[in-house]
């Protein structure tokens, strides 16, 4: 939702910080005294819920930031973030963040982020009701693709470091239902996948797949 220009400024704001694949980047419950924006790579914003179950939330890319909603109420960080691919992020002080937007005049367009999230996150737990599971499976794979800066209606893309209990969190479903729904799009020639690997090798097809109700 930033321009170009705003988010190279913000970018300047504070010293760059790698992560491994799998490293918690925000733990849930930390006090929001900062937040990251994210230059390189693909991270899952998931919650632990009380008794140990774990609900997905969303993936996120290059250009986005995370843990922004902690950083402007001032309370302790209601999601976790984790990299799933080696990324790279500019770490924000959380009161230079905010004089940052309220100097430039970027309140509106935070604002018009966060309500594009909710209505996401609305969306997604309508599919996860109304969709079959090649669909979602589908769609999740799409949303992966763009994130990975791979979008044309040509493959491969290869996407790194995801493992299907994660694709499976995604959709909604158990791990066995999500190896079901990728062997589907195997024999239809749409993917192929190894440990933690999954080839998207038509974009195109994919996307049929996704708008199709299977």
């Amino acid at each position: 939702m930033l321009s170009e220009e705003a988010w190279r400024e913000l970018r300047a704001q504070g010293p760059s910080r790698r992560f491994r694949e799998r490293d918690v980047m925000l733990r849930q419950g930390s006090p929001g005294t900062y937040l990251l924006a994210l230059t390189d790579g693909i991270a899952k914003v998931i919650c632990r819920e009380t008794g140990g179950a774990v609900t997905w939330l969303a993936f996120r890319g290059p250009g986005d930031l995370l843990g922004e909603v902690s950083v402007f109420h001032g309370t302790a960080r209601t999601a976790e973030v984790v990299a799933l691919t080696p990324c790279t992020a500019v770490v924000l002080d959380a009161r230079r963040f905010r004089r940052f937007v309220e100097e430039r005049g970027l309140v509106m367009d935070l604002m018009r982020q966060a309500l594009t999230r909710l209505r996401e996150s609305d969306t997604h737990r309508t599919e996860l009701l109304t969709l079959p599971l090649t669909t979602r499976l589908a769609r999740a794979l799409l949303r992966l693709a763009e994130l990975s800066g791979c979008g044309a209606d040509s493959g491969p893309v290869r996407l790194n470091g995801l493992a299907q209990e994660e694709v499976a969190q995604a959709i909604g479903v158990s791990r066995n239902a999500a190896t079901t729904g990728l062997q589907r799009l195997r024999e239809a020639g749409v993917v192929e996948t190894a440990r933690k690997v999954i080839v998207i090798k038509d974009v195109g097809t994919l996307r049929r797949w996704a708008s199709a109700e299977r």
